[in-house]
């Protein structure tokens, strides 16, 4: 077995099949009320072929935070791809923010965006629910929706991230085991939604809560925040096993 933390390559003395997980990088919450970042995309798969030679493997970096400035909330960065040769995993989407309209009065909810999973939609003070990113099947799922001053939970490769209700963020969504380690260890959790009384919690396989990140080398997606800066994703992961 290979688990590669990093980018790097593997070197394939005879083509061959193997199993393998590849796991994008977890996207980055938002601000301002702002929704959780989406867990990184899952690709799982037994007897993948795999040619022979140096063959690339690149690891996704987690995406960054949104930021608030003047008040003016933004939307977490997307997640990396990570792949081996020509199989490729998404990485997640960033969860949504609260931004003022061009009046400088009204605030708007900004959406989730897609990914291996969704961003939650970010909370709006004017209008109706913002909409959570969604996720690319089958490697992961769609964001929760924003409600008035609470972001959505990023969606995770297990299910779907909770929408946010009044003022109370949404959970991020739940990761999905693999056991090709030898042991079962669930990676690409949802980040959760911050709300102006409570947040939502990570979900299940590295998401981050408010405002922390998702956790290394598990594709988790950050936490939105409630004014700072949203929490960042974690890095994905690339893991080869073969018979001997």
């Amino acid at each position: 077995m290979h688990s590669f933390t990093s980018s790097g390559s593997l070197t394939v003395n005879a083509q061959g099949f193997v199993d393998c997980l590849v796991v994008g990088g977890g996207a980055g919450g938002g601000t301002r009320y702002g929704a959780g970042g989406g867990g990184g995309g899952m690709l799982s798969g037994s007897s993948v072929y795999l040619k022979a030679g140096s063959l690339t493997v690149a690891v996704g970096a987690g995406g960054a935070g949104g930021t608030n400035a003047a008040n003016v909330g933004t939307v977490g960065n997307n997640g990396i791809t990570s792949r081996i040769d020509n199989f490729y995993s998404t990485g997640g989407g960033g969860g949504g923010g609260q931004s003022y309209g061009y009046n400088s009065t009204a605030i708007y909810g900004l959406p989730g965006l897609n990914g291996g999973s969704g961003g939650g939609g970010g909370a709006y003070a004017t209008g109706s629910a913002t909409s959570g990113g969604s996720g690319f099947a089958p490697l992961g799922n769609n964001g929760g929706s924003g409600a008035n001053n609470a972001g959505g939970g990023g969606g995770g490769a297990g299910s779907v991230g909770s929408a946010a209700t009044s003022s109370a963020g949404g959970n991020g969504g739940s990761g999905a085991a693999s056991s090709i380690t030898g042991t079962s260890v669930t990676r690409a959790g949802g980040g959760g939604g911050s709300g102006a009384s409570t947040s939502g919690a990570g979900g299940s396989g590295g998401g981050g809560g408010s405002a922390t990140s998702g956790t290394a080398n598990t594709g988790g997606g950050g936490g939105g925040d409630a004014g700072g800066t949203g929490g960042n994703g974690g890095s994905g992961i690339v893991i080869i096993r073969y018979a001997i």
